[in-house]
């Protein structure tokens, strides 16, 4: 939004308030609450809401990863309505091969080579520009 609206200064001020709008909450309430957290683990019924917690935190991260590969390795997505209400479904015929490879390449340095993560986002952003600019 912000490239659209300025060019490249403004889309850097747009990346850094969005950072600082969402990460620095999440930062203040674990540094605020790290230091109770272990007098809480004591408890049995604050020890039990931090369990329900960590599940609902668990379910929420493995959503949004569904939600990000579907809207990731598919360009064009449709919901139904027929069995399960708000259900979006792939269009298997839009699968995007390069995001997919990417993908690949990714999880086997991570996985299979142990490479580090830095390494490994570094070489994926190298292809994702290469292909971009090769226009595939």
């Amino acid at each position: 939004a912000g490239y659209g609206e300025g060019g490249i200064v403004a889309a850097l001020i747009a990346g850094a308030i969005g950072l600082w709008a969402i990460f620095l909450p999440c930062f203040l309430f674990i540094f605020t609450a790290a230091p109770h957290i272990e007098r809480l683990e004591h408890a049995p019924r604050l020890s039990a809401a931090l369990w329900a917690i960590t599940a609902a935190v668990v379910g929420v991260i493995l959503n949004l990863s569904l939600w990000f590969a579907l809207n990731v390795f598919f360009t064009k997505t449709h919901a139904s309505f027929d069995r399960l209400p708000n259900l979006i479904l792939p269009d298997l015929s839009s699968l995007d091969i390069n995001a997919l490879t990417l993908f690949a390449v990714a999880a086997v340095g991570v996985l299979w080579f142990k490479k580090p993560l830095p390494l490994v986002l570094l070489i994926c952003a190298l292809g994702g520009i290469s292909l971009g600019l090769l226009g595939v």
